[in-house]
C-alpha cells in the first residue's frame, strides 16, 4: 500500500555482494521469480488439499516459512537479510531506516495511524478490519494528499491504546483539513467528542433502533435526555472538567 518495500528492495540490490551477483530489486520480492522460494511462491506456507475435508496449510518445509531462497538471504543490509528486515515491526524498522527518508517517511505514516506494532512484511490478509481501514488511509496519505474524498470508517479505534487513538485522531483531522469528509461509526467517547457533528441512532440496537434520536455538536447531544450517547458524553465532559 505504501510502496516502502520498493525502496527497501533497491537498498538490498545496491549492496556490493548483490551487485556482484547481478541481483536486481526484483530478486528481493516474494511476488516475482528470482529470489523467492518457488516451492511456496513466496508465501511461506504450502497448501495440502484434503479432498473430503478442509485444506490444510503448513509452513513451507523448503524455506521454513522465510519466503526466500538461501541465496537471496545471503545478501545483508546493515547486518540483516531481507527476511530479517521484513520481520521488523514498524517501530523497529523506523529506527533501522532512520537514515533513509524514502522508507522512514512512509513508516512514520503507519505509526501515525496506530499500526506501529505490525511487521512490515505482514500479509495484508492477516489484518483485522480496523487495521485494514487504517492501512488504506496510510496508503492514501503516502501517495498524495487526497482531496474531496468521503471516508467511511467502522470503529477504526478498536483495540487501540489511548495514545494510538490520539495519533489516529490527528490523522483524521489532517484529512478533514485537506478538504475531505470523514464519517466514523464509533462508541469511543474520545473520538465522538472530536466530531464536528454527531448523529445518534437508536434508541436501542437491532430492530429496536435505526432511528435518529439526537444530532448536533457533541455538546448539544450531551444535553439531549433521550440519547444514550448523550448520557455518556455528558459524563465524559463532567469528568474532563473535574479532572
Amino acid at each position: 500500500y505504501l510502496k516502502a518495500y520498493d525502496a527497501i528492495r533497491r537498498l538490498f540490490a545496491e549492496t556490493p555482494l548483490a551487485r556482484n551477483m547481478g541481483y536486481s530489486p526484483g530478486h528481493f520480492s516474494f511476488n516475482t521469480t528470482g529470489g523467492r522460494c518457488e516451492s511456496c511462491t513466496g508465501s511461506g506456507i504450502q497448501k495440502i488439499e484434503m479432498h473430503f475435508m478442509a485444506d490444510i496449510f503448513i509452513r513451507c518445509p523448503d524455506c521454513e516459512g522465510k519466503r526466500f531462497k538461501p541465496q537471496a538471504m545471503e545478501i545483508q543490509y546493515k547486518g540483516k537479510n531481507i527476511h530479517d528486515v521484513l520481520n521488523l515491526t514498524v517501530d523497529e524498522a523506523s529506527l533501522f531506516f532512520d537514515h533513509v527518508p524514502s522508507v522512514l517517511n512512509k513508516l512514520l505514516i503507519l505509526r501515525d495511524v496506530g499500526l506501529n506494532y505490525l511487521r512490515i512484511g505482514q500479509p495484508v490478509n492477516t489484518l483485522s478490519g480496523g487495521e485494514a481501514q487504517r492501512l488504506k488511509i496510510a496508503g492514501q496519505l503516502a501517495a498524495k494528499p487526497p482531496r474531496d474524498v468521503m471516508y467511511l470508517m467502522d470503529e477504526p479505534t478498536t483495540g487501540l491504546h489511548f495514545q494510538d487513538v490520539e495519533r489516529l485522531l490527528n490523522v483524521l483531522t489532517r484529512l478533514v483539513g485537506l478538504g475531505n469528509t470523514v464519517v466514523v461509526v464509533e462508541h469511543n467517547m474520545d473520538v465522538i467528542r472530536h466530531a464536528e457533528w454527531v448523529v445518534d441512532l437508536g434508541p436501542e440496537g437491532g430492530e429496536r433502533g435505526g432511528r435518529i434520536v439526537a444530532e448536533g455538536t457533541p455538546e448539544e447531544v450531551a444535553q439531549n435526555p433521550r440519547s444514550h450517547t448523550g448520557g455518556f458524553l455528558r459524563k465524559y465532559f463532567e469528568e474532563a472538567v473535574v479532572g
